[in-house]
């Protein structure tokens, strides 16, 4: 896959569509796939946790068996990339020093009790936590995709039973989306109704709490 002039950031954004159509025949190398990770990688995280969890499926079988557990959607085998992001719910709990081992012993000293202040004890806070992780990792990772020239489309219709089983999801993981990458095959359908931006800017306060 050739490298097409890297775009902006408002570009990318504004240019970035869910497509469901992709070219079968584009293929991405792993240096390419790693790039895109480790751009979303850089996506925050409360406390520098890194609940997120990248499974990026490359075996075609799999693939087929995942588009399989996804009611025959055709990206999933036909993108570049499939990308099912998963979280450690329980990644708070996890060695945790190694979220703050660069920083001074002074900050690790405040940072790592609050850790675990913050989420025993608390399951809802700890998988609400994964989950807007990889939300934001997700766009992230979208639109790093479409700076590149790639498409790209955010998947949730699927049964994550079976994608957890096909993948050997962990007990204590959760899966978020999954993301299918590459060369559109066709354009994406128009908008179908932007919300006026009066919509949804409220100015400090919404005017009651009925």
């Amino acid at each position: 896959m050739t490298n097409p002039p890297i775009l902006d950031a408002f570009s990318a954004i504004r240019q970035r569509r869910s497509v469901k159509r992709f070219d079968p025949s584009q293929r991405m190398s792993e240096a390419q796939q790693r790039e895109l990770i480790e751009l979303a990688m850089l996506s925050p995280t409360s406390f520098n946790i890194q609940h997120w969890r990248f499974v990026v499926v490359n075996d075609p079988e799999l693939r087929q068996q995942l588009r399989s557990a996804a009611w025959n959607q055709a990206q999933v085998s036909e993108a570049a990339m499939l990308v099912v992001l998963c979280a450690d719910i329980a990644a708070w709990e996890k060695a945790p020093e190694r979220y703050w081992a660069d920083a001074p012993p002074a900050t690790r000293d405040i940072l790592l009790p609050m850790i675990d202040r913050t989420y025993r004890d608390r399951p809802q806070l700890q998988r609400d936590e994964a989950m807007r992780s990889c939300g934001i990792a997700a766009q992230t990772l979208m639109i790093a995709a479409r700076a590149q020239g790639l498409d790209s489309c955010p998947m949730v219709g699927f049964d994550p039973q079976q994608v957890a089983e096909l993948i050997r999801l962990p007990q204590d993981h959760v899966i978020s989306l999954m993301i299918a990458i590459g060369a559109a095959l066709e354009p994406a359908r128009p908008r179908g109704g932007q919300l006026a931006t009066e919509a949804v800017l409220i100015q400090d306060r919404f005017e009651s709490r009925a």
